[in-house]
């Protein structure tokens, strides 16, 4: 374990999957998501910020 300069412990993190909202998206701004039997709507708004629905 290493120690930042405050102190604070620093963990290693593994490298997560990182996906393009726009890719999902097709170029669009919506798409859907599935999660087991579960469907979700991700939405890319007109400012930029994304939003994830049941």
């Amino acid at each position: 374990m290493r120690l930042s300069k405050d102190g604070a412990a620093q963990v290693a993190i593994k490298a997560l999957p990182t996906h393009s909202a726009e890719d999902l998206t097709q170029g669009g701004n919506q798409a859907l998501i599935v999660l087991q039997d579960q469907v979700y709507s991700l939405r890319i708004t007109r400012a930029g910020k994304l939003i994830l629905t049941k």
